[in-house]
């Protein structure tokens, strides 16, 4: 290394760790502000997008240091600080309300789209800022976009390991007395920016080592990616034979799954992924194999996203938008365009699969804006749910009994907000006196719903046989029943039999090798008793569809009696076959007995 370099590693190690003290200092001083309900935490569209930018922007001055031209940084790292601002005011004041009710403004899903927007951005603006034109060699892209997943992974590592040592520090020297260190280490003050300034250093290493070593990195990076690529014949099967058994099995159960368009999208993220493993940075095609498998993932795209397309739309036409369908819509968008690259790439002839490399460029660029309109007034979520359930509680779609006012109160920011303050305006009274009470709510209120188990399942035995209408009708969501089978969704198999011989049928639900027995009484349907045998389970199933299950005729027994106390004797082991269990007249597996004393 001449002088010139050495100087200038050493400038660049300087100002890196400068950033990462500073970056600690700011952070410890917001969350102090925000431990002691100071200033700027009372502000939230102040402090959130301070928060925001201290925790993430800079990271591009420590990625890019001596990679992009000190002018194209500084404007980058202004741009990124703009949006990232912008992106935290219009959370902050979505959330924003008094007694902090409604969505917090500063979510989890802020952070990770912000750190997404910005980490699509930087690698497609330093690539270009390197080449200094507009649109550099797509290996460009790669290289740099694989590299610095490298080095983010290496310095979060390093980090990590830092405060492992320290809290093994401490711990070690507590063993003798010295509670200095742990004290230390719990500090705010001390955790804040000893973590940026560690982070830092850890970034500069990375930085150095995957430059001094650039081909041991691409080497390991080939070999990672090759041998991911070698799944996307198994991957390219799977997808085959889901779309061929869907012509016998028909499209119920895969819309009875109520997940089939996230299903659906992650199958295509899948294929998307392998087909990038096998490609890489477009330079040595990989072996016959996987580049057959990457364009038939591209054809298989096709109808994957076609019917995430339909099973996404059946969704909305029937309940209107919430904020995971515009998201879904997002994602779609996203998988339609690679769809339609990577299609073309897999037929196009000529160099393989060519095509695919504006397509993934094209599409990083509209992820970046899809992530800014999702997170700004142009495409919030939020605003567009909001839009959509109201329009169909206006419209009639949906009655005031089965609206979700409470979605609008704490799940869609202000937007929600205002809008039940428009509905509570209205002239609908019913309306009007809802959005009233969801107003009122100062917190959550989970409405028990009226769901027991599926009858219209539910097999009932013998044959011609109903289950009665007050034991249909019986709020079974109360929980009290001290039975599985009336738990929600539930279908057991259901006996309709007169047990206790009164004339009036109980209903026995089969549980496993055990019946749960029901009778009517004043106080609604109880479950009064289980018949069930400490013997080898018996095939209730099977002897319900033979017809074999009856009251027995009334069999003698004796019990123990302690005190006035009576413990039903029960066969088990050695004990359920032979003279002992058949002469004491005890249950058996799959017959019912009646007891008479």
């Amino acid at each position: 290394m001449d002088t010139t370099t050495a100087r200038a590693a050493r400038t660049s190690a300087l100002i890196r760790l400068a950033i990462g003290l500073i970056q600690g200092i700011v952070l410890f001083l917001l969350q102090k502000a925000d431990e002691s309900k100071a200033w700027p935490a009372t502000q939230p569209m102040l402090y959130a997008p301070l928060l925001v930018c201290a925790l993430m922007v800079p990271l591009i001055p420590l990625a890019a240091l001596s990679a992009m031209r000190r002018t194209s940084l500084i404007a980058w790292s202004l741009i990124a600080a703009a949006l990232a601002a912008i992106l935290a005011v219009h959370a902050a004041w979505t959330g924003a309300a008094p007694e902090r009710l409604g969505a917090g403004p500063l979510s989890p899903p802020l952070f990770v789209a912000t750190a997404a927007l910005l980490f699509i951005a930087h690698h497609l603006i330093q690539p270009a800022d390197a080449a200094r034109r507009p649109v550099a060699p797509y290996a460009d892209y790669f290289d740099l976009a694989c590299t610095n997943a490298i080095r983010l992974f290496l310095s979060l590592a390093f980090t990590g390991a830092f405060w492992l040592l320290l809290f093994l520090a401490g711990a070690l020297f507590k063993l003798i007395g010295v509670e200095a260190i742990q004290k230390l280490i719990g500090e705010t003050a001390f955790a804040f920016p000893a973590t940026g300034l560690m982070f830092a250093a850890a970034v500069h290493m990375a930085v150095q080592l995957t430059e001094a070593r650039a081909g041991l990195v691409r080497g390991v990076r080939t070999v990672g990616l090759t041998l991911l690529a070698w799944l996307s014949p198994l991957m390219v099967v799977i997808a085959a034979g889901f779309l061929a058994t869907l012509p016998f099995t028909g499209l119920a159960p895969l819309w009875g799954t109520k997940a089939a368009t996230a299903l659906l999208l992650a199958a295509a993220a899948a294929l998307i992924i392998l087909v990038n493993a096998a490609y890489q940075d477009g330079g040595e095609p990989p072996h016959l194999v996987p580049r057959l498998a990457a364009r038939a993932a591209g054809l298989l795209l096709i109808p994957i996203v076609i019917l995430a397309a339909y099973a996404l739309w059946l969704r909305v036409d029937q309940y209107g938008l919430t904020p995971d369908r515009v998201l879904a819509t997002a994602y779609l968008v996203v998988a339609i365009g690679f769809t339609i690259g990577y299609a073309i790439a897999a037929v196009r002839p000529g160099a393989w699969m060519k095509p695919l490399e504006p397509t993934n460029l094209i599409m990083a660029a509209v992820s970046v804006l899809l992530l800014i309109a999702l997170f700004t007034p142009i495409a919030d979520p939020a605003r567009l749910s909001v839009g959509s359930q109201v329009k169909r509680l206006e419209t009639g779609k949906v009655t005031a009994d089965k609206f979700d006012f409470q979605f609008l109160r704490f799940d869609s920011g202000r937007y929600g907000r205002d809008a039940l303050d428009r509905l509570e305006a209205g002239t609908n009274v019913d309306v009007a006196k809802r959005a009233r009470e969801a107003i009122a709510l100062k917190e959550k209120a989970f409405a028990r719903a009226r769901q027991g188990p599926n009858f219209a399942n539910m097999p009932v035995y013998p044959a011609g046989k109903t289950l009665p209408a007050t034991f249909r009708a019986q709020d079974w969501a109360n929980g009290d029943s001290d039975s599985t089978c009336t738990l929600a969704g539930m279908q057991c198999a259901a006996l309709v039999l007169d047990v206790d011989g009164d004339g009036m049928d109980e209903v026995l639900l089969a549980s496993g090798g055990s019946f749960d027995v029901f009778k009517s009484t004043d106080r609604g349907w109880r479950r009064v008793a289980q018949a069930s045998s400490s013997c080898n389970g018996a095939d209730i199933e099977a002897a319900l569809k033979a017809g074999t299950v009856k009251m027995d005729e009334p069999t003698p027994r004796r019990d123990v009696l302690v005190g006035d106390q009576r413990l039903v004797l029960s066969p088990t082991g050695d004990g359920c076959s032979g003279a002992f269990a058949n002469g004491m007249g005890w249950y058996k597996s799959g017959v019912i007995h009646e007891d008479v004393r």
